[in-house]
């Protein structure tokens, strides 16, 4: 037996090693690579909290989200979780299969790889929905992404290029599944309303659990989408760019000051704080100007709102399914239920014809059994079958008459 203290100094000693996990960093220029880091390291290089870590940790639940920091971006959405800076973006386990696309993706648009009919550094953004937002508001005097000099497109910070990488995927998805889900669906439903069989009606409750599960997501997205929209406060939060540059402004300015007021001694103190608050001020009032963000932003909510349109139609499509055949086993149900009064009916009046047979078949002596042929027997049968189909007819026809019967 090998002594306890000695098996515990075998165990390899590094255990923040174990802490850590692969990230992907991608900066500005796309020059990406993996990397090892520990939630502490990470919290210091992005300056989120330890809470807004564990919203990117896969092993716990949580919605949808888009958390503005001071110096970071922390997005969930769907699959993608990303931490995204002014200067670079952090992906967590980036060789996880559901993020291969969104890998790719961000590295070839980072890059400028990613170009079909347009051309420069920045294709993925000028192929992004909001540029097509854009073309279609040509006729505005001022729009965001223009510079009105030259005519040429002005580039996104850092921090939408990556976060339009990230609603791109996600919406990509989204509009992947819908797709899919609608594929399956119409023609399943289609075949329940021509033919109702069991496997059908499993095939389309099982179409139906995707299909709430769906909308529930997208709707999720939708939901952050819009609070941002509604918020410009949050949404002047998100240039991390400006307020990068603000603060290295306002440290150059205040150094600034600090050495005028060593070197020149003829102002009093009260000059001086004049003229730090009136330098300061404007800084710190300053607003970015959010219309850039709000049309990228809107851009991808209104796709995400065609998304849900077309979730809505197909709920709506299932709906209308379910009601047709609802009336039609409303249908066969009544159908049963007449056939039901009819025999019910018929076996009454047979009961009755029974009943008389079964008294003229009793050991009694009456004078109907002295006649030596059985002519009055076969006319007493006639009478008694008659009897009892008159009945039938009559009763039938009374059920017609208070609409039991179609």
């Amino acid at each position: 037996m090998q002594d306890p203290v000695e098996l515990n100094r075998s165990i390899p000693f590094p255990i923040q090693a174990r802490r850590k996990k692969a990230w992907l960093i991608v900066p500005e220029n796309g020059d990406s690579n993996i990397e090892d880091l520990g939630k502490h390291l990470i919290m210091r290089r992005t300056g989120i909290s330890a809470h807004d870590l564990r919203v990117l940790d896969p092993d716990l639940s949580y919605t949808s989200t888009i958390l503005r920091r001071e110096r970071a971006i922390v997005v969930r959405l769907e699959h993608i979780k990303a931490i995204i800076t002014a200067a670079e973006i952090l992906v967590p386990n980036p060789i996880d299969p559901t993020l291969e696309s969104f890998v790719w993706n961000l590295k070839c648009s980072l890059l400028g790889l990613e170009g079909t009919a347009t051309k420069g550094k920045h294709k993925a953004m000028e192929e992004s929905p909001s540029d097509m937002l854009l073309e279609a508001r040509d006729s505005s005097p001022k729009t965001p992404l223009e510079v009105p000099n030259t005519g040429t497109s002005k580039p996104l910070p850092f921090e939408f290029r990556a976060l339009e990488i990230c609603l791109d995927s996600v919406c990509k998805n989204l509009e992947s599944e819908t797709s899919t889900l609608e594929k399956e669906a119409y023609p399943a439903l289609d075949q329940l309303s021509a033919k109702t069989s069991s496997q059908s009606l499993q095939r389309v409750r099982l179409i139906k659990g995707r299909l709430v599960a769906l909308s529930g997501r997208v709707q999720k997205v939708r939901d952050e989408l819009e609070h941002l929209l509604d918020d410009d406060a949050d949404m002047s939060e998100m240039y991390l760019t400006k307020k990068l540059a603000g603060l290295e402004s306002d440290r150059f300015i205040l150094n600034v000051e600090q050495k005028d007021a060593n070197e020149s001694e003829l102002h009093d103190m009260s000059d001086e704080d004049t003229s730090d608050g009136s330098s300061i001020a404007p800084i710190s009032g300053h607003k970015p100007n959010i219309e850039e963000l709000e049309l990228l932003l809107g851009a991808y909510f209104m796709q995400m709102e065609e998304i849900l349109n077309k979730l809505l139609s197909l709920r709506e499509y299932v709906h209308d399914t379910e009601d047709y055949i609802n009336i039609i086993l409303d249908e066969k149900q009544n159908q049963l239920l007449q056939l039901s009064v009819i025999i019910n009916t018929a076996t009454i009046m047979l009961n009755l014809g029974i009943l008389i047979f079964g008294i003229f078949g009793m050991n009694v002596s009456i004078p109907l059994f002295d006649f030596g042929t059985y002519a009055q027997w076969y006319a007493a049968a006639a009478g008694v079958v008659g009897g009892g189909s008159i009945l039938f007819i009559i009763a039938i026809l009374w059920f017609k008459t208070k609409r039991l019967l179609d």
